[in-house]
């Protein structure tokens, strides 16, 4: 979250004015999104205005190649780095930024495994033929059918969050004769440098065991014979550029994972994901292979110190791996130049979804970038506020970016990095269907999921007549 500078009543102090109000810095686009030499947005090599015509609006555009160079990339950092230590990784990607069946094949196909947090999540999961090993099944309250068919399903990891689930899942791997693999969650006290509402790690909240009375839940499920039990889990929180805090993290809970090797083997020490994107170019998003490097040394001199061995380290990236590769087009609207404090005019662009597509702004104050993307213009930049069509007026997308003055209705409007949260955190406000994700790919653009019609909200409604 960026904050407007108190002398700039229009213009946050992050904003510059650009050059050229028709460049896409690459910190913020998918790697496959240029201009064409007409102008127009081309997203690996599909025009925005086939799509449009193709798909309508608001349709969510994916990058296939970006998703998967970034999951193979951040996979081949940490096992480089952890293997220079004389250990391994384990990459999990957080399904709750967005699955998809097509998604789920993707990572799994480069090498990662899938993090889900719910019964719907771990369908989607196996629909896709995942093997189920390579699933970890997360979750402050589960409930007892979704531990019964993780455990049945042969998930390779169950995040145990509250005392509470040490028997529930017990019960569960008798039930179906099996030994379940469990981390347990950690709440370790540290303040990742996020939105409040992002972070996941300060005492007064939700998740995990606090750090004190961890080991005692740890000799818990040491005494389930049904239990097996990998280490510890930590997850400071989600959009963070610092690297501090994953740092303070993994030094608090090292002089547990000693005391606990003590006692009996624990091969694994999971640090979560949270690994912070680019929304704006004055966004700096920590580099993969520098943050693996640093997690390396981190376990490997915490290791020395408490004499035990590099344990394997899992992470969660999700946001990292498909944030930047998605791009939303939208189609403009109306366009209202409003005077305020009577002393600069904002020009408000309005568009045809909004907050029922893309919830972060309202919810989070969050920031993000826009630009033209069926033309490409000369016109001097203006500062636009880019507004959704909801009945709140909250329902803003872009806070604030620079458009080519001459913007019009009819225009489309495109705002990159909308791949994390945006499509997983839809609804049906004011009866918008949740748009469609169509994934691009050399010159080829296909649905991965449809649209919702109209008919398709109706078909919910039990007082529609037969």
């Amino acid at each position: 979250m960026h904050i407007e500078s108190a002398g700039s009543p229009l213009a946050p102090s992050w904003l510059a004015v650009p050059d050229d109000a028709n460049a896409l810095p690459s910190s913020v686009w998918s790697q496959h999104a240029v201009r064409s030499p007409a102008g127009e947005l081309e997203i690996a090599g599909v025009a925005a205005s086939a799509l449009v015509a193709q798909f309508g609006t608001p349709v969510y555009v994916v990058d296939e190649a970006d998703v998967k160079a970034r999951a193979r990339g951040i996979r081949e950092a940490f096992e480089r780095e952890f293997a220079r230590v004389g250990s391994a990784a384990k990459v999990y990607y957080a399904g709750k930024a967005f699955l998809s069946i097509e998604v789920a094949r993707w990572v799994i196909g480069e090498g990662l495994n899938i993090d889900v947090c719910s019964g719907g999540e771990l369908a989607v999961a196996l629909a896709a033929g995942v093997d189920p090993a390579r699933l970890g099944f997360h979750g402050n309250n589960k409930g007892l059918s979704e531990i019964d068919r993780a455990v049945g399903s042969g998930v390779g990891a169950i995040v145990i969050d509250s005392v509470v689930e040490v028997e529930r899942v017990a019960e569960a791997a008798a039930r179906h004769g099996r030994i379940q693999p469990v981390r347990l969650r950690i709440n370790s006290g540290v303040h990742a440098s996020t939105h409040e509402y992002l972070a996941t790690a300060r005492e007064d909240q939700k998740f995990g065991i606090p750090l004190a009375d961890a080991a005692a839940v740890v000799a818990l499920i040491r005494a389930q014979p049904g239990l097996d039990f990998l280490g510890l889990h930590s997850h400071i929180g989600s959009q963070i550029f610092e690297s501090d805090g994953f740092a303070e993290a993994a030094r608090r809970l090292f002089a547990l994972h000693a005391e606990l090797s003590a006692i009996a083997p624990v091969p694994e020490l999971n640090l979560g994901g949270g690994f912070g994107i680019a929304y704006t170019s004055a966004d700096e998003a920590l580099a993969i292979g520098a943050l693996a490097a640093s997690f390396a040394d981190i376990v490997a001199a915490a290791a020395a110190e408490h004499d035990v061995p590099v344990p394997v380290v899992a992470i969660e990236p999700g946001r990292s791996v498909i944030g930047p590769s998605t791009t939303t087009l939208y189609t403009v609207g109306t366009i209202k130049d409003v005077l305020v404090d009577g002393t600069a005019v904002r020009k408000y662009v309005s568009v045809d979804g909004g907050m029922s597509d893309n919830i972060r702004p309202a919810l989070y104050a969050a920031d993000y970038s826009v630009r033209l993307a069926n033309r490409a213009s000369d016109a001097e930049p203006a500062l636009v506020r880019i507004a959704g069509k909801h009945c709140e007026s909250g329902d803003i997308l872009v806070r604030a970016d620079y458009l080519p003055g001459d913007v019009r209705p009819g225009d489309i409007a495109a705002v990159p990095a909308t791949g994390a949260y945006g499509w997983a955190m839809a609804s049906n406000y004011n009866y918008l269907g949740r748009p469609p994700v169509v994934a691009v790919l050399d010159g080829a653009a296909r649905v991965i999921v449809r649209g919702e019609t109209e008919n398709d909200l109706l078909s919910r409604d039990a007082g529609v007549r037969k």
